[in-house]
């Protein structure tokens, strides 16, 4: 009878699971693209990300939705429209692990 190795695991802090969810969600371009433009362009909404990215509407929502589960942006719901920024505390919480990470 053949015995299971155990299963390793990372031992993260709940700090280092949200930095590590933050990294992952800017780990794909369009999602980079997206934050480069709210930093830019504060409080638009999806259309205006829609205009700028060569990716159709529902795909600019997934990935807004990935970044809002990250909780790197926050949206507001105005009549029809979901109004997005970016999470302000949290990106300077993020500039501060990712600096202590590297010895900043």
């Amino acid at each position: 009878m053949e015995t299971q190795q155990p299963v390793k695991s990372y031992d993260l802090s709940a700090a280092e699971e949200r930095l590590t969810q933050m990294m992952k969600a800017l780990g794909h371009p369009a999602r980079m693209q997206i934050v480069r433009y709210l930093s830019a362009n504060p409080q638009c909404i999806t259309g205006d990300i829609v205009d700028v990215l060569p990716l159709a509407q529902a795909t600019v929502s997934q990935h807004l939705k990935v970044l809002r589960d990250a909780g790197l942006i926050c949206g507001t719901v105005e009549g029809t429209a979901t109004c997005y920024c970016l999470d302000i505390d949290a990106v300077a919480w993020f500039r501060e692990q990712v600096s202590s990470l590297f010895g900043g």
